[in-house]
């Protein structure tokens, strides 16, 4: 039985251009015409929320920032979150900065964001203009929340920047990435990720794993799919996801997502 559709956001239902289909929008609004439970899982922080919002008319609890924050998206404000404490991401970025001396680093905090110098490219970047870069041993403070560290070279691949740092920093924080072509990682604190926070939502609906339905794309999405009694890795994502996850949905340009929600609802409304 399908009680609730769990799904990641970038390259699963959102494309490069900032969209959602229409198909898949209608799919989302038949889950819920069905009572069904909708959660949106991503690595995005709640600022960046807006597609939810704009496009799906969602309003309803958002895990974000790969399981660190629980966001309620209908009142804008904070349910819960897991922080990574300073000195470990001081540690992280020291540690890091060894291996490779040319990484810059980033902070998602519950209250804002801070950037290193460089760390986006883009100099018109819209987060530049909201955030001004500095080191982060001179913006970031024990108060500050961290719910998400950065790591960004601006060479070499995604996956063996993840292969060379994650050993290393394994004792301080969780890390993976999501990001198909730059090499970003994204770290959160230890035992933290969208499988964990997911697992004690459904909890707190008396929904058991065996009736989760859950979709991704990436390898921050691994624990996910894993740990969803159903979880699809889309046919267009990373290798790891497509090993990781029980079963696979069609291309994210094929509308995916859509597709399986539409085949499991009739299938749940053929058997009722």
């Amino acid at each position: 039985m399908m009680r609730l559709v769990a799904s990641d956001i970038d390259g699963t239902i959102l494309g490069h251009d900032g969209r959602i289909s229409a198909r898949t929008v209608r799919a989302f609004q038949a889950c819920a015409d069905a009572g069904v439970e909708v959660v949106f899982v991503t690595g995005r922080p709640p600022r960046w929320l807006y597609p939810l919002r704009e496009q799906l008319g969602h309003s309803g609890t958002v895990i974000c920032s790969n399981g660190a924050v629980l966001w309620d998206l209908a009142e804008d404000r904070l349910l819960s979150a897991r922080a990574i404490g300073l000195e470990a991401v001081l540690e992280a970025r020291r540690l890091i900065k060894q291996l490779c001396p040319d990484a810059l680093f980033a902070a998602e905090t519950v209250a804002g964001f801070h950037l290193e110098p460089g760390f986006i490219e883009n100099p018109t970047s819209e987060l530049l203009a909201e955030f001004t870069p500095a080191p982060l041993h001179e913006t970031l403070t024990a108060e500050d929340a961290v719910v998400k560290f950065l790591a960004v070279t601006h060479s070499g691949t995604p996956d063996a920047f993840l292969a060379q740092v994650q050993p290393v920093v394994a004792h301080l924080v969780e890390t993976t990435h999501s990001a198909p072509r730059t090499a970003l990682l994204e770290m959160s604190a230890p035992g933290v990720n969208k499988a964990v926070t997911l697992a004690a939502y459904a909890a707190s609906l008396g929904i058991e794993a065996a009736d989760v339905v859950a979709f991704g794309d990436m390898p921050n999405d691994i624990e996910m799919l894993r740990w969803a009694g159903h979880g699809y890795a889309m046919a267009s994502g990373h290798p790891e996801a497509l090993t990781a996850a029980g079963y696979q949905a069609p291309h994210f340009d094929d509308d995916g997502v859509a597709q399986v929600i539409e085949a499991r609802l009739a299938e749940e409304k053929l058997g009722a």
